[in-house]
């Protein structure tokens, strides 16, 4: 048994999901990781993690959609999700909002922004 908290990180692009699990994981944090809306929501639901990092344009079902599933849901509203996008429009950001998002992050992120904020959100929770 680890005590190590599970990040699930949710984008299509390999390199970005790659990127995030090596500087997650040498910050002591087990990763999960889903190329798809679809994929997204099983393994929210399956693996539990603690917090999730969730790209909006996402195939087959879109980041808004995933987080406002999940955070419609009993069981999984309680876990932080830190949407992550190329949009930034103001509009964007509000559509995060509605959907339940903790965080509304912009691409190109600040790798040590976007940590921070993770730490902030793993620690709050527990």
């Amino acid at each position: 048994m680890t005590d190590k908290k599970k990040i699930l990180i949710v984008d299509d692009e390999k390199d970005i999901v790659e990127t995030l699990q090596f500087l997650l994981e040498s910050e002591n944090y087990l990763c999960v990781s889903a190329f798809d809306g679809e994929d997204a929501l099983f393994k929210a639901k399956n693996e539990k993690p603690d917090l999730i990092i969730l790209d909006v344009m996402l195939p087959k079902i879109n980041g808004y959609k995933v987080c406002r599933l999940l955070k419609f849901d009993a069981k999984y509203k309680n876990i932080p999700v830190l949407m992550v996008t190329a949009r930034s429009q103001e509009e964007d950001k509000v559509i995060g909002e509605e959907t339940g998002a903790d965080e509304y992050i912009t691409k190109p992120f600040d790798i040590q922004k976007l940590l921070d904020t993770v730490n902030l959100y793993i620690n709050k929770a527990h």
